[in-house]
């Protein structure tokens, strides 16, 4: 599977212009480290990297983790778990969670998103983006594991509780899917 994953990107990979701008306008520019959750094959943290973003990617695939350092030289490649980081409470700038918490389990979800508060400074940002939906939260088929579609409102009512202000919407309707990004800044504790 991961094969088929990265060669979808190779090559010709490019954000939407939309997503870049939401991206590049909350996490470029940040006091410390951004971490890229979930970086698949590394080309948002590359991307991150070439505006100037001090970006460590983090997948739990090693084949994806292995193209990202022979493709992008410049930001740090770890193997890792987005669930499972031991970092310090306050150690980073930024988060980037792309698509990469849609495979979290909807009753795990709310742990997740406690951990990526703990992990941020005071005012620190994450950027998370996950599929739409308009009738609750859905299971679904995934070609990597299965995944779930998050009404936006809800998904940003599970953000507050964690302790995130949001700053940012996007929705975005594609052909078959419908995809929503939240920016947000840590709350003051």
């Amino acid at each position: 599977m991961s094969e088929q994953y990265i060669a979808l990107f190779d090559g010709d990979w490019q954000a939407h212009a939309d997503d870049a701008a939401l991206v590049r306008g909350h996490l470029v520019g940040l006091d410390g480290t951004v971490l890229d959750l979930g970086c698949g094959p590394g080309h948002w943290s590359a991307y991150l990297h070439s505006l100037g973003a001090d970006v460590t990617g983090v997948d739990l695939v090693p084949e994806f983790i292995d193209y990202a350092q022979t493709n992008f030289p410049g930001p740090e490649f770890q193997l890792g778990e987005m669930t499972d980081l031991d970092l310090p409470a306050h150690s980073v700038a930024g988060i980037l969670s792309w698509y990469s918490t849609i495979h979290i389990p909807p009753p795990e979800l709310d742990g997740v998103l406690a951990r990526f508060r703990r992990m941020l400074t005071p005012s620190g940002r994450l950027v998370i983006g996950f599929f739409d939906s308009d009738d609750g939260v859905a299971a679904f088929d995934h070609k990597v594991h299965t995944a779930y579609r998050w009404p936006v409102d809800e998904f940003s009512a599970r953000l507050r509780e964690a302790g995130f202000t949001e700053l940012q919407r996007l929705r975005q309707q594609f052909p078959g899917r419908k995809c929503a990004a939240i920016a947000a800044a840590a709350a003051a504790s």
